[in-house]
């Protein structure tokens, strides 16, 4: 294979991870199945990433630039709290939809790993994303767009399960999620939740 810049290997590299995972599950993840994949040799592997553990961390960076640093853009927008919070949680879809592989890792194997660089990393992009989510709900509450006896951050807590019920739907039936009919289901049932009583 021709020889590429570090950064377009570097990304080949991501995406061959994040495409293992998605297909062949996390335990296929072996050097010489990612080399195979990207076409370059295991030795050749090692010189755009020190170590296995090194491209999972460059992943999570990228999951926080691309997705965390949009949904904050989001939560701050100047429009109403419950279209911010549609358009907060279908970009969210929209991403882990479009990554399928960063949903297996984020939610199922990065938080089984002993590893706590990965742990820290993965604490703190559900931390962030949980604060922009409260940040949109408690608008909605103090604006008396929903039920102000509600905790923004119980429901903020309960929207962190979304991409975990994405990732058992992927799992059931992945042909079946489709971005934006998954996208109205679940605000269909946060807007039950956080409606007036």
């Amino acid at each position: 294979m021709k020889k590429q810049p570090t950064e377009v290997r570097q990304e080949q590299i991501k995406k061959a991870v994040l495409d293992i995972i998605a297909t062949e599950g996390f335990q296929k993840l072996s050097t010489r199945n990612l080399a195979n994949r990207v076409g370059i040799s295991e030795g050749a592997l090692f010189r755009h990433f020190k170590s296995k553990k090194d491209i999972l961390l460059a992943i999570m960076q990228d999951v926080r630039t691309q997705l965390v640093k949009k949904l904050w853009e989001i939560s701050l927008a100047d429009e109403a709290a419950d279209l911010r919070l549609f358009r907060f949680l279908c970009a969210h879809i929209t991403y882990l939809l479009e990554n399928k592989g960063i949903i297996f890792l984020l939610f199922s194997e990065a938080a089984h790993m002993n590893d706590s660089d990965l742990k820290k990393h993965l604490h703190d992009i559900l931390n962030e994303q949980k604060q922009y989510v409260t940040k949109i709900i408690q608008d909605g509450l103090v604006g008396g767009l929903w039920d102000p006896k509600l905790s923004a951050e119980n429901v903020a807590v309960l929207y962190l399960g979304i991409p975990l019920a994405l990732n058992i739907e992927l799992l059931l039936d992945p042909q079946r999620v489709q971005t934006e009919n998954f996208c109205k289901k679940m605000i269909g049932l946060l807007e039950k939740v956080l409606k007036k009583r």
